[in-house]
């Protein structure tokens, strides 16, 4: 009689495993009105992977209004308490694959894709006024609401995105504190400004012994000069610039680049030299690689293509990155160029902003510094169980969120990282507390 209760037990819970197997997922994404267009992927990591089109509003203050279908995807585990994840795009959806959160925890994956990027445009082209970072909250509110009552209704839910995605991840939660439990955004600025000052003092400072800047980054090794290093090669190239525009057109012909919106070739060589520290300590360049005039106009001319290349400047990519311009223009803030440490080699008087990215036709509107303050404070005082990640190198992290005396909220930051910086490059005393505090979080 025992075995046969043993036996019987096991043939429930196997059947109830396969019904969670068999879990449905398919039919109740088909169930909820708002999603079309459902498709079947088959992804690592995942038992169930789909992708599909949820109905949005253009203007959430107005859902009577027009639509459009924003991309999203959907990676399910067969394990009935695993988290859901939720990757916040800041842009369009740049991988399907597991993010480090989902491998950590063993989780779901929701995907969203920001408004108003790659298909999530409505047809008819970009309405400009209602790209806010409200509006898009309002989105993920809207389909993180719809799978957690359709699906997952009893797990535990984190936001979590990277850089303009990280941005993405606080604004949803200032807006929807509740929607889930915990948040992680990775290498996210909160500009205060268009242009925060903080970004400009920061480019002064890296690769310098400058207030213990520089030794707390490399000891006394050479890189603390590589502040100085930077600020040569810039002349060297503003110096050199009748030799490298000719090579940079000549790559640009390859490559189907055109430069309209910045100006000419010419002046997008200067903007390529303009950037070119910003590029080198967001994406963690060597020092010792910067070439010195005796090396050549060839190793000049690899060296400022490899750290700070044409495409940024190039016509195409303006329109495919038109959204984040447009909404670091009035909302989420940007850098400048300053000109007068170059002045003798540049045609402007002031400093150059990015104006020239925004849609023809389309009046700026004053930045939202209010809004920025708001969030802010908020981050200060109310926020709860959000934990951010940065590298002490990354140029965005010069205008990193201040938690000041909030306890409820976690900040870590390697100080050797740019900004690449992901949990798993932390000493592991310190990964380890980073982990369990997230498991904490989530009882």
């Amino acid at each position: 009689m025992m075995k046969r209760t043993i036996v019987s037990l096991l043939f429930l819970a196997l059947g109830s495993y396969m019904a969670w197997g068999q879990s449905g997922i398919l039919e109740k994404l088909q169930q909820i009105k708002e999603i079309s267009d459902i498709k079947k992927m088959d992804i690592d990591s995942f038992d169930e992977y789909y992708e599909f089109w949820y109905e949005q509003p253009i203007d959430h203050s107005r859902p009577e209004g027009g639509k459009f279908k924003q991309r999203v995807l959907l990676g399910h585990k067969n394990k009935p308490k695993a988290p859901v994840i939720v990757e916040l795009q800041g842009y369009n959806i740049w991988s399907p694959k597991a993010g480090e959160l989902a491998q950590l925890l063993n989780g779901n994956q929701l995907t969203i894709e920001h408004r108003f990027f790659d298909r999530s445009v409505p047809q008819g082209g970009i309405p400009w006024e209602y790209l806010t970072i409200k509006q898009a909250a309002t989105d993920q509110h809207e389909i993180i609401q719809a799978i957690r009552k359709n699906i997952y209704p009893e797990v535990k839910w984190v936001s979590t995105g990277i850089s303009k995605g990280g941005q993405t991840t606080i604004f949803h939660r200032y807006f929807y504190p509740e929607d889930v439990d915990v948040s992680v955004p990775y290498v996210a600025p909160l500009n205060l400004k268009y242009v925060d000052p903080r970004l400009a003092k920061f480019l002064e400072k890296a690769g310098t012994s400058k207030v213990g800047f520089g030794k707390f980054l490399f000891g006394n090794d050479e890189r603390n000069t590589c502040h100085w290093d930077i600020k040569d090669f810039q002349n060297l190239c503003f110096q050199k610039i009748d030799s490298l525009i000719p090579m940079v057109e000549e790559y640009a012909q390859e490559k189907n680049y055109t430069f309209e919106t910045v100006g000419g070739i010419r002046r997008a060589v200067q903007l390529m030299i303009l950037e070119y520290p910003f590029a080198f300590w967001q994406w963690g360049h060597k020092c010792s690689n910067i070439p010195l005039a005796e090396d050549g106009i060839e190793a000049i001319y690899n060296n400022l293509m490899e750290v700070s290349g044409p495409s940024f400047f190039e016509d195409k990519n303006i329109v495919q990155q038109q959204p984040f311009f447009y909404a670091a223009l009035t909302e989420i803030g940007m850098y400048d160029y300053k000109v007068k440490p170059f002045k003798k080699y540049l045609p402007d008087k002031e400093d150059i902003t990015f104006v020239f990215t925004m849609p023809k036709g389309i009046e700026q509107k004053p930045f939202n510094e209010q809004q920025m303050k708001d969030i802010n404070r908020w981050l200060q005082t109310d926020a709860e169980k959000m934990l951010f990640i940065y590298g002490g190198m990354d140029p965005w992290g010069a205008t990193a969120v201040d938690l000041k005396e909030n306890s409820k909220c976690r900040k870590y930051v390697k100080a050797d990282m740019d900004h690449t910086c992901r949990i798993k490059h932390f000493e592991e005393i310190t990964r380890q507390d980073i982990i369990e505090t997230l498991k904490s979080w989530l009882k």
